[in-house]
């Protein structure tokens, strides 16, 4: 049948049928879950036409505005229900409600969230919610409600969802109190993204989690002193709860004691016992927004520190029992993807880098092997059960980071030689733990030197400059490199500094 005649019949069917009756079957229609459905399923395509209308239109008047909150809703397994005036729109789950607040006109005056046996919070504090029902943003408004969801992720009934969302505010305030021990007037963002016990911590606001930000980069920094008003961030993991096949205690009350510390001047925390916790079908979780390449060994510290056993892991989380690579081909791969945007080749083992002033390097970075001490695996998960776990397993992260962002400054997008000007040779070859090897040829013989890094923590690193005893000096100490590396964190600023100096000390001779 061709379109037209199609569209004919069409006409002729409703053209008797009142406008009322057709709104009632769109709106009967619209009542059926919009959960992507199987192309197969006789309703399906239907469902996805009325999710592709609802995406076009633009919803301006109070009517509208209405049935596409409602349908919203329905898309992201929530109830909606309008209040008598027409005015309001209150989309509800067994654990929570929000309450959108709307003009005759269908403009936004307020939206307001309440989690069970909580007081509404106004647009003030669920400012995101706010600007999203203002912005008429409808897909960042459905974001915000799946994470309000994912908060009460957990097995059973709702009573053991709510335990499950207390456990996590314990854990928010326990995390909020650390952070205020290392917070004084004189104490700025970057200093508690380096050095603060918990990084640098967002609380949580409505469907926003609580982040840490636990490393920033030295040019992050100097970004964001030359840019104050800049958004720099740097590596942040998300505090989260979820669902586990396997019971684990959480606490319910605030463990952390305040105004005192433990061994070594660590914070000192209440025992976790039956009256403070209880055992829950859950575990805490830090996240990343993109999976972190950590070696192995890195993995069973924290492994230890989390004392999450084995067999207790949460379901994709895994932080042992993955299929470990060799940890340079995982930063190279995760390095390209940040750089390029999309999954290229992890068989590039050769880059081009270009610094101003400076001839053009090019790295060949040894990927090693399956070795227990060089393989890794790209982490995106890490569970734990108690808050005192937290710093330590952030020192970790910091410590990994910093050594991954020394090996990925020699990473570029540019594969292959784009012009014929002079090049230097670098060799980025694995040492054991977090220690590595740069081999290049002397710039004044033909004999091969090297400088040995090694990433001891995040704040603290030995470099050593080895040559062949008959060949010049290059006129840069262990403590001129190990100074250059701490201050820019890019091996090749660092190597176009030793060249430098060798320049200076061939002209003299």
């Amino acid at each position: 049948t061709s379109t037209n005649s199609l569209m004919e019949r069409l006409h002729l069917k409703y053209q008797q049928k009142p406008w009322s009756e057709t709104l009632k079957l769109v709106h009967v229609c619209m009542d059926k879950p919009l959960q992507r459905p199987d192309s197969n399923a006789p309703d399906g395509p239907l469902l996805s036409c009325m999710e592709k209308i609802q995406r076009a239109l633009h919803a301006k008047s109070l009517f509208s505005v209405m049935n596409r909150l409602e349908s919203l809703s329905k898309q992201k397994g929530l109830k909606a229900h309008v209040s008598p005036s027409g005015t309001v729109c209150y989309i509800t789950s067994s654990m929570f409600y929000v309450e959108v607040q709307l003009e005759k006109d269908g403009e936004v005056m307020d939206v307001k969230l309440a989690h069970l046996g909580e007081d509404p919070v106004v647009k003030l504090i669920c400012s995101q919610l706010f600007l999203f029902g203002r912005m008429k943003n409808y897909d960042a408004f459905g974001k915000s409600l799946e994470d309000l969801s994912n908060l009460y992720q957990i097995p059973g009934n709702s009573e053991i969802q709510a335990k499950g969302y207390f456990a996590l505010q314990t854990l928010e305030k326990d995390l909020y109190s650390m952070s205020l021990l290392d917070r004084t007037r004189h104490v700025n963002r970057v200093t508690e993204v380096l050095h603060g016990k918990v990084g640098h911590l967002v609380p949580r606001t409505g469907a926003t989690p609580m982040n840490i930000e636990f490393y920033i980069s030295p040019y992050q920094v100097l970004e964001a002193e030359l840019n104050p008003d800049s958004q720099v961030c740097g590596t942040k993991a998300v505090v989260a709860v979820e669902g586990t096949d396997m019971l684990h205690k959480l606490p319910l009350s605030p463990l952390f004691v305040d105004s005192q510390a433990g061994e070594d001047g660590r914070p000192a925390f209440l025992p976790l016992t039956d009256e403070l916790g209880m055992d829950l079908p859950a575990a805490f979780v830090l996240k990343f927004h993109q999976p972190i390449p950590m070696s192995s060994s890195s993995i069973e510290e924290i492994q230890r520190l989390t004392g999450i056993k084995k067999n207790h892991l949460i379901p994709g989380i895994q932080i042992t029992g993955l299929k470990l690579a060799p940890l340079y081909e995982l930063i190279v791969q995760a390095t390209l993807q940040q750089k390029c945007g999309e999954d290229l080749s992890t068989h590039k083992s050769c880059f081009f880098v270009s610094l101003p002033d400076c001839p053009k390097h090019c790295y060949f970075i040894n990927k090693g092997s399956e070795k227990s001490d060089l393989a890794g695996a790209l982490v995106s998960k890490i569970p734990f059960s108690h808050p005192k776990c937290v710093p330590g397993v952030i020192e970790i992260l910091r410590h990994q980071v910093a050594y991954n962002s020394l090996i990925s400054s020699c990473v570029s997008e540019k594969h292959i030689n784009e012009d014929d000007s002079e090049l230097l040779y670098f060799e980025v070859v694995p040492h054991k733990n977090t220690s590595f090897s740069v081999f290049f040829l002397h710039p004044m013989k033909e004999n091969l030197a090297c400088v040995i890094i090694d990433v001891i923590t995040s704040r603290e690193v030995q470099c050593h400059l080895h040559l062949n005893p008959q060949d010049p000096t290059l006129n840069s100490s262990d403590d001129f490199i190990t100074r250059a590396v701490k201050r820019c964190m890019s091996v090749p600023v660092v190597m176009r500094a030793i060249f430098r100096n060798a320049a200076k000390v061939k002209a003299e001779s």
